[in-house]
């Protein structure tokens, strides 16, 4: 076996993985940082599960032939249907936001949870049960929110249409609720609108600093070394374009190469 490259993988279909990154950079993970944007097929939460998976082995097997020695997901659409359809094998170890997330909900006293969450990961029920394991008194409601991420891929996120759109799915939820869940990770980047439109006392919760917290942890359990701290930006969609909205998101500097998509 090869040493550790101290090289981490990320995922997303695209800009919301920036979130998860943020946060791994904020907690002082250190090691390099390989990000692919799956940009050819976004959004997934429209997309079927069978669809979805093969996305998922296919970002998996390009993150193996860049010598990750970890994979940190960054795309809870793929992570529900991995839960409900399997994960595909893998040379590495892969951190399942959703359970990460999940997990994170032992011993709080949040009673009344709701998740905003893509279409295809509120089907699949994965964060009620990954929350319920933690905390089986908690009620848990799901809401798809399918405007959001074309919203924000489009880089409309500081936009009148984007808060609409968050008030409309706000406006589903039921009354009482104590805790409401980023269940993808594009919504902390419209996290201006939601704390404008809920309730003050609903705290709102993201689960990339959760992921950032695991990631330490999976670090230090397999030994993986420090990097140097870059991150390498990859797309299988318009490389100007996606290079253009890291850099406008929170990576000034950002350069990104364009992959052929599958």
């Amino acid at each position: 076996m090869s040493a550790p490259a101290g090289r981490l993988g990320l995922y997303d279909s695209g800009v919301g993985g920036l979130t998860v990154l943020r946060a791994l950079r904020a907690a002082g993970i250190d090691q390099d940082i390989v990000y692919f944007a799956d940009r050819a097929h976004v959004p997934y939460g429209d997309k079927s599960d069978a669809d979805i998976l093969g996305f998922l082995r296919d970002n998996l097997a390009l993150l193996a032939s860049l010598q990750v020695d970890a994979v940190v997901t960054a795309c809870n659409s793929s992570c529900a249907v991995a839960q409900k359809l399997g994960w595909p094998e893998t040379p590495f170890e892969v951190l399942d936001l959703i359970a990460t997330a999940g997990a994170a909900f032992a011993g709080t006293h949040y009673r009344r949870i709701a998740v905003i969450a893509t279409a295809a990961t509120v089907r699949s029920g994965a964060y009620a049960r990954s929350i319920h394991a933690a905390a089986p008194d908690a009620e848990v409601v799901e809401r798809a929110a399918p405007a959001l991420v074309p919203l924000v891929e489009s880089g409309a996120a500081a936009s009148l249409a984007a808060r609409d759109a968050v008030s409309e799915v706000v406006a589903t939820l039921p009354r009482g609720v104590d805790a409401l869940v980023y269940g993808c990770t594009h919504y902390p980047l419209l996290d201006r609108w939601f704390a404008e439109v809920l309730a003050r006392d609903v705290t709102r919760i993201d689960p990339a600093r959760e992921q950032a917290a695991a990631t330490q942890r999976l670090v230090a359990r397999l030994g993986i070394p420090p990097g140097g701290g870059t991150t390498a930006y990859f797309t299988n969609g318009d490389p100007g374009a996606f290079e253009a909205a890291v850099r406008r998101i929170g990576d000034p500097q950002a350069r990104v190469t364009a992959l052929v998509a599958p």
